[in-house]
């Protein structure tokens, strides 16, 4: 079998990138053709449904071919659908198709993300989980700096040439070009897994269901899923709308080739080193005595978009310190909510399916705040939105202190 290293980067990357497109480079993306905020957050989050629904039909992954199959297959899929949205872009209905076509994306990407986790939990053994858990995170959150990051300043540099939308074409060209290369890649590279041999029928499609919500603690678990990313939820649509906005609408003034290169350096570089250190002191302490502290660094670091709101500074590296600790926070903390799903959630017969489940629930509770981020931002103001975010956090650190654990895994 090939090495982790060959394939965990490679697969959460590919993981990320449709991610992140819809979630966050979309938003800039129809901000600078001149489509509202309240339109941007509302139809970005919605077509991120998939992510949510996908517990729906991770059933019947386990029960046809191979979970490579689909991750090959979903990668090849989402590369070709890119492709149309790029030449969709110079439609008059631009906004209309494009938002169909992503929303085809988001259910291939949903799909991809059950088999990825389930070839990852399969292949890996709990050990090897836990080693892997920081480099899985990072790369797949080194796709979200690529994003924002690379993409972002590609297109700001396109712009004063080419135009707005002949950049975003050629940004979204790109975006197939790297997801059909990967998936070629992982026909070669990607562990086989074996088929799962069971007899289809509707009463085993139930089963998996209820198995899920008969596991102990669920209850709190749902709640525990949803509240740890939801402050995260009402930014994550609203961070990019406020560094481009003007001054004059309290935002940052920021091009989108600045917006690109602080994500790009300083983003990047504070989340690797987040996501990385985070999988070590797991490692380390136990997951049972990090998930406090890593929901802690997970939450605090919105205070700096409080500040940048308030204070609207000038400099590049304030605001890249403001970056900073968005990113380096998110890196060490999402992955304690990553292998807690995993490790506590997930275990049983039907795993595959399970983490589906608990990651279309995670996903919920960023979807709902980031459906209405947008209105909430008109109303608001940024400044005050985000000591409305500040607000949100603490619900999710409370219920992070009293989590139990079902397994001991130290």
């Amino acid at each position: 079998m090939n090495s982790p290293r060959t394939w965990v980067p490679t697969l959460y990357f590919a993981m990320g990138l449709p991610f992140v497109v819809l979630n966050m480079v979309a938003a800039l993306m129809y901000k600078g053709m001149g489509v509202s905020d309240g339109q941007i957050a509302f139809w970005t989050s919605l077509i991120m449904l998939p992510w949510t629904l996908k517990p729906l039909w991770s059933p019947l992954l386990e029960m046809y071919r191979t979970k490579k199959f689909f991750v090959v297959a979903t990668q090849l899929l989402s590369g070709l659908v890119f492709g149309m949205v790029a030449l969709a872009l110079g439609l008059p209905q631009f906004f209309a198709v494009t938002i169909a076509l992503l929303a085809i994306v988001a259910l291939s990407g949903a799909t991809h993300d059950i088999a990825a986790d389930g070839v990852y939990m399969q292949v890996l053994s709990s050990e090897e989980q836990a080693r892997f858990i920081g480099w899985q995170g990072a790369f797949y959150n080194i796709a979200k700096i690529v994003g924002t990051g690379l993409l972002v300043w590609l297109a700001g540099v396109l712009i004063g040439h080419v135009g707005v939308r002949q950049a975003w074409t050629v940004v979204m060209l790109l975006v197939a070009l790297l997801l059909t290369g990967m998936g070629v890649y992982h026909i070669f590279m990607l562990p086989a897994t074996p088929r799962t041999e069971r007899e289809t029928s509707m009463g085993e499609f139930w089963v998996v269901f209820r198995d899920f919500f008969r596991k102990r603690h669920i209850a709190y678990y749902i709640c525990f899923i949803i509240l740890y990313r939801f402050a995260e939820g009402f930014v994550i649509k609203i961070v990019p709308l406020f560094l481009k906005a003007s001054r004059a609408e309290q935002g940052l003034g920021l091009t989108e080739q600045q917006i690109g290169l602080l994500y790009g350096t300083f983003g990047a570089a504070a989340f690797v080193l987040g996501s990385i250190l985070a999988g070590y002191y797991i490692a380390r302490r136990g997951l049972r005595r990090s998930l406090f502290r890593l929901a802690l660094v997970f939450n605090l670091p919105f205070v700096a978009y409080t500040l940048l709101a308030m204070y609207q500074p000038e400099s590049l590296w304030i605001i890249g310190t403001g970056i900073v600790l968005e990113y380096f926070g998110y890196g060490f903390g999402f992955v304690g909510l990553t292998l807690f799903m995993m490790q506590q959630v997930a275990p049983g017969q039907h795993q595959m399916a399970h983490y589906a489940f608990a990651s279309g629930i995670m996903n919920l509770g960023v979807m709902l705040p980031g459906m209405m981020s947008g209105f909430v931002s008109d109303w608001l103001g940024y400044r005050e939105f985000f000591l409305f975010v500040l607000v949100c956090t603490i619900p999710a650190l409370l219920i992070t202190w009293f989590v139990p654990f079902t397994y001991d895994n130290e």
